[in-house]
């Protein structure tokens, strides 16, 4: 990943020069669940600099106005990777619009793809651990992670 500092970490008094490399399109996974946790001042600065395009991959997009919301309803979001929509309802408008694009992202409870499941994918490469079949899928990477410290 290249972005690897956190602003508080680099005693910074705002949050715009460890996002200044994030430009549009740009790719970020966002910590936090729900909105416990989310790196909310660091979520503001690609909001203040004018990024768009942004692909996000988060347990969710934050509330209206809270969180990823503010970029989202601000249409910095392109794309979003996530397990739950929640009571955003500006992403639900959007996404059933189509004007933003949604991979659900199932959450790691249990194997995933085996069983009486409906496959809806192409077959995908499985392995036993520790007993247990287990669909392997691709790791999720960004071009940048915003996460609170």
């Amino acid at each position: 990943m290249k972005g690897t500092r956190s602003h508080e970490q680099q005693g910074d008094a705002s949050a715009e020069e460890p996002v200044a490399d994030i430009s549009d399109g740009a790719s970020l996974a966002v910590g936090g669940f729900g909105l416990s946790g989310i790196p909310e001042t660091v979520i503001g600065a690609p909001h203040e600099q004018g990024t768009t395009g942004l692909k996000v991959v988060s347990n969710n997009c934050g509330m209206d106005d809270r969180g990823l919301g503010v970029l989202l309803a601000a249409g910095h979001i392109a794309h979003v990777t996530g397990s739950y929509v929640g009571d955003n309802k500006e992403f639900a408008r959007e996404h059933l619009s189509g004007e933003l694009r949604w991979n659900w992202c199932r959450r790691a409870r249990r194997p995933n793809g085996r069983g009486p499941a409906v496959q809806a994918s192409a077959p995908k490469e499985t392995r036993d651990f520790r007993g247990r079949p287990h669909v392997l899928e691709r790791a999720i990477t960004t071009d940048f992670a915003l996460t609170a410290t």
